[in-house]
């Protein structure tokens, strides 16, 4: 009975600390009337625009971590200009993108701001050759284009002298013993603040650098009744220390669905946030499209980022980005604007949507060409399905578990294609799980037709994912070798399996779902990955969510080595980056190729919650 008093009693301190620790920290409640236009929007730009564009370096934090001092730094304002800078053709290049709200950098964690504050600190129109308030005509010129507006506002400044952190190394003061040069900073931020609702009442409040202090010494909830008293709908986003309204993930897309109602990914297209001249690491329109594909999947947005040049024009390469990311979005907004988070993963390989009333699901596919598109466990009858910016039918067959979709293939999006399945009734689910696929059924089919062969064959890697290898305990070697005392009936089924044995001899149940829009599995030791490749993809193909290092990287069956090429990995972030690898047409298998990769050890997959970055 002690034991058992010992642990009521630990329990009980527990659950204390825990609501102790939620009411310190309490999350702001949810208003959904307010947030209904931010769920809906899906796509917002985010602009990092200063004086850090003058040198193409990073922002706030290269003096911050000592690679450049605070007076060089400060030099930029010299170079900013803003002389070519046009803020009508900022607002209609987002709204092409397909955007439905934009967020600037107002001051980031430098302390420069881009409107003529009269608070004080370091502005554009007093410091630098622009001499103007460049915020103000870009409100001006969203809200002509009826985009809604966000501002991001750093919490920190670093270069004003009442902050108490100046650097990574200094600071200025503890706020414990001099309380009154902290009340003067919170006067000075908040004040700001309060200009900023005054002079714009933008819709949105994106803050960022709240880890350098608790909610307390912010006075976060004062500062979230103070917004809200000016404007009772404007939306706050996670770092105000949890008294904002939606998460806000960043560079890393989620593997694990958010667990806030609503969330944002935050998104660099190369890997600077600011201008940078010499960073050419960008990312395709490809991958960009399925990286928005994912999030709205999963009942996110993405905030996808810009960084103009200190002359106010936007560099070329981004402009490319946006105009692409635009054609797709135009071309396909009935399945983005307005629609929930799909179906799981383990329903259909690849992203989807599903319009609120649930009577139309989307299927965003990645490749071309495949014998047909499946979707799994569809308990509601489908009553058409059409491919969505051409309204081209599609023809369906529902065998067992599964419905088979023929994509015309003069209907392909060459990013991203997309289906609109229709239902008199909203979706209901059944299970997922694949028809269990026996030896004993391959030696019994006889010939099969190409289509029936490759619906075999893409049901054997259906069942290899699940766990359910019809080889385990076979003659069949890892080199395909004694096939033939499998005794398998049709010889196209043969071939495959001769040239894919290594998947199949001893092999593991492949990755969680979420970390790659496929089947996979794994070998005996866990270390060997397996993608499987329907069809024809029309960019590389991509792992999330992967902490191994990738050693070695080739097409089963043939040998031939690939290359890959990672982003969005910081090197002081524990998130893994994207994997990208190229998939060369000629070397894609008539039926179902396979990707091996060697890992530097046994699989390791990261699942948990992406959070704001917080080092730089």
């Amino acid at each position: 009975m002690i034991n058992k008093y010992k642990l009521l009693l630990l329990c009980f301190l527990l659950l204390s600390g825990n609501l102790a620790s939620a009411q310190a920290r309490k999350a702001a409640p949810q208003d959904n009337t307010k947030m209904q236009w931010f769920g809906d929007a899906k796509l917002g730009i985010f602009i990092h625009w200063g004086i850090y564009g003058v040198n193409g370096i990073p922002e706030s934090w290269s003096f911050f971590n000592n690679y450049i001092s605070h007076e060089d730094y400060m030099k930029q304002l010299d170079g900013f200009t803003a002389d070519k800078y046009k803020p009508e053709e900022w607002a209609k290049l987002i709204k092409e993108s397909g955007a439905r709200y934009s967020v600037i950098t107002t001051k980031h964690h430098d302390g420069v701001a881009l409107w003529d504050s009269k608070m004080g600190g370091i502005n554009t129109k007093k410091h630098t050759p622009a001499k103007r308030d460049v915020l103000t005509p870009f409100v001006d010129a969203l809200r002509k284009e009826n985009l809604k507006v966000g501002f991001y506002y750093s919490l920190p400044d670093w270069s004003y002298a009442d902050y108490d952190v100046f650097t990574r190394a200094k600071k200025r003061y503890s706020i414990t013993e001099e309380p009154r040069r902290w009340k003067k900073f919170l006067g000075f931020y908040q004040g700001q603040l309060r200009e900023l609702s005054k002079n714009y009442n933008p819709d949105l409040y994106w803050f960022d650098g709240d880890w350098e202090h608790s909610a307390e010494e912010w006075e976060s909830e004062k500062v979230r009744q103070m917004l809200v008293g000016h404007n009772k709908n404007v939306i706050i986003n996670s770092r105000l220390n949890h008294y904002g309204d939606y998460a806000t993930p960043e560079q890393g897309v989620p593997v694990v669905k958010p667990q806030a109602p609503y969330w944002e990914l935050c998104l660099t297209m190369n890997d600077s946030w600011g201008y940078s001249p010499h960073d050419h690491h960008y990312k395709s329109p490809n991958q960009v499209i399925r990286t928005f594909a994912d999030c709205i999947s999963n009942g996110g947005n993405l905030l996808l980022d810009i960084g103009p040049k200190p002359d106010g024009t936007i560099p070329q390469e981004q402009v490319a980005i946006l105009k692409e990311l635009g054609r797709w979005t135009n071309k396909h907004e009935e399945a983005i604007f307005g629609t929930v988070a799909g179906i799981p993963q383990a329903h259909f390989h690849g992203y989807s949507t599903l319009a609120k009333d649930g009577k139309t699901l989307y299927l965003f596919v990645e490749n071309q060409g495949a014998e047909s598109v499946r979707v799994q466990g569809l308990a509601t009858p489908v009553k058409s399905i059409k491919v969505v910016g051409s309204n081209t039918a599609a023809k369906y067959e529902k065998q067992g578990n599964t419905t088979f979709i023929k994509v015309p293939a003069n209907a392909y999006d060459e990013q991203l294609t997309v289906l609109a399945l229709s239902f008199d009734e909203p979706l209901k689910l059944a299970s997922p799980a694949p028809a269990k696929i026996e030896l004993a059924q391959l030696q019994k089919t006889g010939k099969l037709d190409a289509t029936q062969r490759n619906r075999t064959i893409r049901q054997m890697a259906d069942n290899l994912q699940a766990g359910n290898n019809p080889f385990q305990n076979t003659a069949l070697q890892p080199d395909g070798t004694d096939v033939k005392q499998l005794k398998l009936a049709d010889p196209g089924v043969e071939r495959w399996v001769k040239k894919h044995a290594e998947t199949m001899c001893k092999a593991n149940p492949g990755l969680l779902e979420g970390h790659y829009e496929g089947n996979t599995s794994l070998s005996e030791d866990k270390q060997t990955l397996y993608l499987f490749v329907e069809g024809k993809p029309t960019g590389p193909i991509a792992i999330k969510g992967l902490k191994n290092k990738l050693h070695r990287i080739r097409v089963v069956g043939n040998g031939t080595l690939l290359g890959h090429e990672i982003f969005n990995k910081q090197y002081w972030s524990e998130i893994p980056g994207i994997a990208y690898i190229d998939v060369p047409h000629d070397l894609l298998d008539e039926d179902l190729t396979v990707i091996a990769i060697l890992l530097d050890g046994p699989v390791s997959l990261y699942r948990e919650e992406i959070k704001p970055i917080e080092s730089n």
